[in-house]
């Protein structure tokens, strides 16, 4: 598509070119034969029908200037010879010659638009010369070097900034690029990662079911009530495992088995991160219930950390409760790096059909209201999980200052669809 879209451009700027061109020829070529029609000066004849032809000529040959720049100049000026060799006003067509050398100052070397420089002072001079007797002859030399050396400066400052705005857009290009696959790749391995810790939570799922299933066999002819309890809870942790599943073999899609070698997870490396200290495959992984010990990391870092819950808190998978944690994780770690000593607020809000969670800083006096965040690993390994479970993730400047990150979260109540 971006090839595409590439080759219409390429297509268009020829055919605007092209239109350019051609309306400058028009233009040169309507005017010398209008400039023909007054009366010359003294020592020069009135253009004639051979003339006028030699006009058309000399403009019409613009149409090339672009692809033949030097085939221009010399056809032109050669066109613009024979004119004033046959006794006609060298001004009618001096502006087509100018022009072609113009064009190879812009785009051919220096040594070539010297020459090029050179061949129209001496066609002025030859055009004085012609008629001496009624001219003034320091007039035409200084016309003979002060027009070509002033065209000869314009158009090589225009080569160079044409080169230069070149060399701009390919590497605005590359850029492009190159961010376009920086961020693909954190989103390869944002998702890997989080598909591996929804392998933790399903694995502790499982393990819980192992346990309960074990216990209610074992207790089954001794105490039917316990059993069944532990029947029940089977259940329901089944059912949570296999949304869980479903949800990990969403993120897999990206068909990598793992991030790059030698190269650790973000969250890994992460000097606040509460993660439970037994550890192990089939441990359970973090959750709201460890946000007390995030807080405290985080307040050990010199950042005023406060946490509010509205509402009447809704048990929530443990998949989602995640999500929720390594939002917060996140969005404290940012505080941290890019805030400094400042004041954070968490807060979790329990609504009839959603989860919100803010986290806000007061900012210090390093950040503005109208900073700008790069998207990163960061920010878009929170938009992935708040994807999987159906939510959202916004974060942005706040208006009187600070930063905000807001998820959204639907109610595991609604019954979000997958």
């Amino acid at each position: 598509m971006r090839a595409g879209s590439g080759f219409l451009d390429k297509l268009t700027g020829r055919y605007r070119a092209l239109v350019v061109d051609s309306l400058l020829a028009l233009g040169y070529a309507g005017a010398g034969l209008l400039l023909g029609q007054e009366q010359p000066p003294v020592g020069w004849q009135p253009m004639d029908g051979l003339g006028a032809v030699l006009t058309v000529l000399v403009g019409l040959v613009l149409l090339a200037r672009r692809i033949a720049p030097v085939g221009v100049f010399a056809t032109s000026s050669a066109l613009w010879i024979l004119f004033i060799a046959c006794g006609y006003w060298p001004v009618i067509n001096s502006m087509p010659p100018l022009l072609g050398l113009y064009t190879v100052a812009a785009t051919r070397h220096l040594r070539t638009s010297l020459v090029c420089a050179v061949v129209v002072s001496g066609t002025w001079v030859y055009a004085g010369l012609g008629n001496a007797d009624n001219s003034s002859m320091p007039t035409v030399f200084a016309q003979a070097v002060l027009f070509p050396a002033v065209v000869f400066v314009v158009g090589r400052g225009s080569g160079r900034l044409a080169e230069r705005n070149r060399q701009f857009a390919e590497l605005t290009c590359q850029l492009r690029r190159q961010q376009e696959e920086n961020a693909r790749q954190a989103l390869t391995e944002e998702r890997v990662r989080i598909a591996r810790e929804l392998h933790d939570v399903v694995a502790h799922h499982m393990s819980v079911i192992s346990l309960q299933a074990g216990m209610a066999s074992y207790v089954f002819p001794t105490n039917p009530a316990v059993s069944r309890q532990a029947l029940d809870t089977i259940a329901r942790t089944s059912r949570e495992a296999l949304e869980e599943m479903r949800r990990m073999l969403v993120v897999l899609r990206v068909g990598q088995e793992g991030p790059p070698e030698g190269r650790a997870h973000p969250a890994d490396a992460d000097a606040y991160a509460a993660e439970p200290e037994d550890g192990g495959a089939y441990a359970p992984a973090p959750g709201l219930d460890l946000l007390d010990r995030l807080l405290e990391r985080v307040r050990g870092a010199g950042v005023r950390a406060t946490m509010e819950i509205v509402g009447s808190p809704t048990p929530l998978p443990q998949g989602m409760a995640l999500c929720v944690f390594r939002v917060i994780q996140e969005a404290l770690t940012n505080v941290l790096k890019h805030a400094g000593p400042t004041s954070a607020d968490v807060i979790i809000r329990y609504e009839s059909r959603a989860i919100v969670v803010s986290v806000t800083d007061e900012g210090s006096d390093n950040s503005s209201p109208d900073t700008v965040i790069t998207p990163g690993h960061g920010l878009i390994g929170m938009s992935e999980r708040a994807k999987i479970y159906g939510g959202t993730v916004t974060a942005g400047p706040r208006p009187l200052g600070g930063f905000e990150v807001r998820l959204v979260l639907p109610s595991p109540r609604t019954g979000a669809r997958l």
